[in-house]
């Protein structure tokens, strides 16, 4: 079966609900994950933010693109303890990469990675038991609530910008919400809202992982 972009994308967003909670578990460096991003279409990646805790500007977080197709079989996808494992491994310790795979983007260091050149770091005791419990409260279901889940990025203080998709379209809106405001109400109207384009903001918004960006901050 050859993939499609709809299989990337569809994975993109498994990886989404699985790392959720490393915004407040801390990489072996101290660092926590501050933003999941769907690599620009077509590429079969996804892009993993990381930085301190409180970090306010793009300057102190790196972005680390991790192709998605495996080495052993192109025709299947790495999960989301695949990636994180390799997270792990690229924020232990000193890391030293070639000219021709850092870049930036939105003021980020990218990194792209080279997973063949990166040993993992595999589950430990915590990351079993944290797999225990929210199996256990949270079931897995391939059913995901509409608008999808595709990415977000913590944006510094009372800032988000949430990735998503609509209706099986993998078009990505990109919207950008108070962590102060209205929450419960911005959630139920979340999914009308996206499709409101007058909402949408004007002129190049500087960000390749979405089609167009609403702000939400004011409602």
């Amino acid at each position: 079966m050859t993939l499609t972009y709809d299989d990337i994308a569809e994975q993109q967003a498994d990886i989404v609900r699985l790392l959720l909670h490393h915004i407040h578990a801390p990489l072996p460096d101290g660092r926590f994950i501050r933003g999941v991003l769907p690599s620009p279409s077509p590429v079969a990646g996804v892009r993993i933010v990381t930085g301190p805790q409180r970090a306010s500007f793009p300057g102190d977080l790196m972005v680390w693109e991790i192709p998605l197709r495996t080495i052993d079989d192109p025709e299947e996808l790495a999960g989301a303890n695949d990636v994180l494992g390799l997270v792990r491994a690229l924020n232990t310790g000193t890391q030293i990469f070639t000219s021709s795979r850092v870049d930036t983007v939105m003021g980020m260091t990218l990194i792209h990675v080279d997973p063949a050149q990166v040993a993992p770091v595999g589950p430990g005791e915590r990351d079993n038991a944290f797999t225990i419990l929210r199996t256990l409260t949270s079931p897995w279901t391939e059913e995901q609530p509409d608008p999808r889940l595709r990415g977000f990025l913590l944006q510094g203080p009372d800032r988000m910008r949430l990735y998503a998709d609509h209706e099986e379209d993998t078009d990505v809106v990109a919207a950008d919400v108070r962590l102060s405001g209205a929450l419960t109400a911005l959630l139920a109207a979340l999914p009308s809202l996206v499709e409101e384009v007058e909402r949408t903001v004007p002129g190049d918004i500087g960000d390749p992982h979405c089609s167009r960006l609403i702000d939400l901050t004011d409602w």
